[in-house]
């Protein structure tokens, strides 16, 4: 049996956004259960130089929209980046969850080898599908996502491992 481009991608963007959305929905609840700043966890750092937690679910969103519109042939939907709050944030992932579910197997199966150019300011990176998939897109999307996940933990957010992989 072979795993489909499909199968390898949407259901785990799927599975793992609406996880992370359930965490955000409990990050909310420790923001108004402490009456603290709600741009504080969104902020916050685990290091200096390392991106903030807003950013890291931002670049989880993008890898999963960008994998989806490269492979499908799809514009890429441009969100802004300017969210700042969990609500905000929370509405990143809605966005990011529709396109993504919007795409058929038929429109990412069979794009194993498809050439992919992703741009990074004057830098352009050469993949094929499946490469761009597996060496690629989902690294960087569940590492943004843990990311954000550690900096909620490291903040007080009382969530675990079973929050991160939801229920089976």
């Amino acid at each position: 049996m072979t795993i489909s481009m499909y199968q390898a991608s949407v259901p785990c963007f799927v599975r793992t956004l609406g996880n992370l959305s359930a965490i955000l929905d409990k990050a909310q609840g420790y923001v108004d259960a402490k009456k603290i700043d709600p741009v504080a966890l969104t902020s916050y750092r685990l290091y200096p130089d390392m991106l903030p937690m807003g950013r890291q679910v931002q670049i989880a969103c993008d890898a999963a929209k960008g994998l989806v519109a490269r492979l499908s042939g799809l514009e890429n939907p441009v969100h802004e980046d300017t969210e700042k709050t969990l609500v905000e944030l929370q509405a990143r992932i809605t966005k990011t969850l529709a396109f993504v579910q919007s795409v058929t197997p038929a429109q990412l199966d069979g794009t194993e080898e498809k050439d992919i150019v992703v741009k990074r300011g004057d830098t352009e990176t050469h993949y094929q599908g499946m490469q761009y998939l597996l060496g690629n897109a989902l690294p960087n999307f569940y590492f943004h996502v843990t990311t954000a996940y550690n900096i909620l933990r490291h903040n007080g957010v009382e969530i675990g491992k079973r929050d991160y992989l939801g229920k089976v």
